[in-house]
């Protein structure tokens, strides 16, 4: 779609890690600090499933793979329009809470 894109992110890992163990950090940040901003889905999904969706990433847990205990890809989408608004009105709103 034209709006929607995919990041296919290879990652070499200085410590030896899980899959299972990089899932639940993301998944804990997405409910933690990074609410509102990092997403996470299990479910079965397509580009346009993330049309308008106001997150800057949606972590797709089940895309990802673990090549070797220190290598692993994970995949994550975007809306580049709307998620990218969403940050620059979060912006906006902080810079008035400054004044």
């Amino acid at each position: 779609t034209p709006n929607v894109s995919v990041v296919d992110l290879a990652c070499r890992l200085s410590k030896p890690a899980t899959y299972d163990q990089i899932k639940q950090k993301v998944k804990e940040a997405a409910e933690g600090p990074l609410k509102g901003i990092l997403d996470y889905t299990e479910e079965e999904v397509v580009s346009t499933d993330f049309v308008g969706d106001c997150h800057s990433s949606i972590f797709d847990a089940k895309a990802g793979i673990q090549l070797s205990d220190t290598f692993v890809k994970l995949i994550s989408w975007c809306d580049n329009e709307f998620g990218y608004s969403n940050r620059v009105v979060d912006l906006i709103k902080y810079m008035q809470s400054k004044d």
